[in-house]
């Protein structure tokens, strides 16, 4: 009787490992849109021209703005500010109704003026994605002139926006 068992058990796995399992595929689409995006940011201080003496000479400064923007093209205007009667060709700082005078520059030279996109020059910059930053210095300068002389001593500030079009 054991042979015969072991005879059956063997003719039962022969049978099962003849049939064989069915398989099936199917296939489905992988998509996703990488969507243009910038994050800019600018220098924790600012610019800061630190203390003017009226006649000691013009001061000068800089500040870093920092972009993380998709890959591609991306152009960075500089408002005039948020002081009354400042533009991109006379930027002022304010005191109550006192006004100090300065500009910003893409150069430490303060050849180029920084522009909104329509007065002064933008900066073009390629971006290499949000994990490689693009950093742009702005240089600032502030004259020694007649203007700024005969200002009134106190604390000025002016508030720049920074546009990225990319």
């Amino acid at each position: 009787m054991r042979k015969f068992i072991s005879a059956s058990l063997l003719a039962a796995l022969a049978v099962a490992g003849v049939a064989s399992a069915g398989t099936a595929t199917a296939t489905f689409p992988v998509s996703a849109t990488v969507t243009t995006n910038c994050l800019v940011s600018t220098a924790g201080g600012g610019l800061a021209f630190g203390n003017y003496a009226p006649g000691g000479g013009a001061l000068t400064g800089t500040t870093v703005i920092t972009l993380k923007c998709t890959a591609g093209a991306v152009t960075v205007a500089l408002n005039g500010g948020t002081t009354t009667g400042g533009t991109i060709t006379q930027r002022l700082m304010a005191n109550g109704t006192n006004t100090l005078q300065y500009n910003l520059y893409q150069q430490a030279a303060g050849t180029t003026l920084w522009g909104n996109g329509t007065t002064g020059s933008t900066e073009a910059a390629t971006g290499a994605g949000v994990t490689t930053p693009v950093s742009l210095t702005v240089y600032g300068m502030l004259p020694d002139n007649a203007t700024n002389q005969a200002a009134p001593a106190g604390s000025y500030t002016d508030l720049i926006t920074v546009t990225a079009t990319f």
